[in-house]
């Protein structure tokens, strides 16, 4: 009887999996300690503001155990993001931009007003900002819009078309916060410059967007923000009203010295407005001095220099991006809020990451950079 030859299988091509590799365990150990040090501070800020305040029960504790909640939900967040692929979000990057708008389009009809100005969306005594989410959208499509059209980005016409796609939630966060819109706008464009094959064409953008942001504070409904240049150039022209803020946070500044007043010990935390929000970095520079905040500096600048070492060593290109934009965020807010503090800008509210009270934003950025460690795993093949 013969035999039947045997029949070779057929070959299924197989999945490449590639093995992650180590976090950055650099960028995880100074996010717990900023977020830890916001903590402290923001206790440090509050305790006499809330002690000999009927409106939170003269308790000293009031921001300390709040914050405390929200830092524990940003680690959990944080550690959700370190642990799902990063490339399992490119699948949402759409919804969540759609999302996005759709959130920040609702806000003048059911937003909460705060501050006179809608910012936030709620059911009940849960509530957040829709800003802090259209951070993280925009870095997700905007990443993966601009790879699915390289080669329209060489033309004009494709590379405008990337920037209404950018301006479009720019301009619908600026309608209640304008601040947040230019941190949005500078996160976006930082993306769109490093993907950018024309960078002539990324120059004429930005040369248009001057003359025109500039136009735009002429609106009626942006008018006062001349007032705020105004008093950024002159804080003492109108020390009891616009200028008390700056005056205050300059003298808080002032008097840290090089070691400062002590942890606890500021004397104008009883002057200036909800000193544990967006001007906690003037407290630090008053308790801890010179030394205290350019340790802090200096934290925030190693935090930077790991996520740009991040980006350039992405797998691909959707990695790269994302950790650039996720970089972007710490650096800019970083920036904009200690120059406001030090009134090296004109005064525009943006929280110190993770250190100013607040816990939407402190919950998305911790769960951007859980996605920014995940991305830290999966580095570019050694040749």
């Amino acid at each position: 009887m013969e035999r039947t030859p045997d029949i070779p299988k057929k070959k299924t091509a197989k999945r490449k999996y590639i093995k992650p590799g180590s976090y950055d365990f650099t960028v995880m150990f100074i996010v717990l300690t900023l977020v830890l040090f916001g903590v402290v501070m923001i206790f440090s800020s509050s305790y006499y503001y809330t002690m000999t305040s009927a409106k939170y029960e003269y308790d000293m504790l009031h921001f300390l155990k709040r914050q405390s909640i929200w830092a524990v939900l940003g680690v959990g967040a944080m550690v959700v993001g370190m642990n799902i692929p990063y490339q399992f979000w490119r699948r949402f990057a759409r919804f969540c931009y759609w999302l996005s708008n759709a959130f920040l389009l609702a806000l003048p009809v059911i937003g909460i007003e705060a501050g006179g100005q809608k910012r936030w969306l709620g059911v009940g005594s849960l509530s957040f900002q829709p800003s802090e989410f259209t951070k993280i959208a925009v870095i997700l499509y905007l990443s993966v819009y601009v790879i699915q059209h390289r080669e329209e980005l060489k033309e004009l016409k494709g590379f405008i078309k990337a920037c209404v796609v950018l301006l479009i939630p720019v301009i619908l966060i600026a309608m209640s916060n304008f601040s947040s819109a230019l941190l949005v706008g500078l996160v976006g464009a930082t993306i769109l410059f490093v993907a950018s094959p024309r960078i002539w064409y990324f120059g004429a953008a930005l040369g248009a967007a001057i003359p025109l942001g500039a136009l735009a504070i002429l609106l009626p409904q942006f008018r006062y923000r001349l007032g705020r240049i105004t008093t950024w150039l002159d804080p003492w022209a109108d020390p009891t009203g616009g200028g008390f803020q700056t005056i205050q946070s300059l003298y808080a500044v002032a008097s840290g010295g090089l070691f400062g007043l002590g942890l606890g010990q500021s004397r104008q935390k009883t002057f200036i407005p909800e000193a544990y929000n967006d001007i906690i970095f003037a407290i630090i520079c008053e308790e801890l001095g010179l030394i205290g905040a350019g340790l802090v500096i200096l934290l925030f600048a190693v935090l930077i220099w790991r996520g740009i070492k991040i980006a350039m060593h992405a797998r691909e290109s959707f990695g790269m991006l994302v950790a650039t934009g996720i970089t972007a965020v710490i650096a800019f807010q970083s920036i904009i809020n200690i120059g406001v503090v030090t009134n090296t800008i004109p005064n525009t509210g943006q929280p110190l990451p993770f250190i100013s009270y607040g816990g939407t934003s402190l919950v998305f950025l911790m769960a951007m950079v859980g996605i920014l460690l995940n991305i830290s795993r999966y580095p570019k093949e050694k040749r």
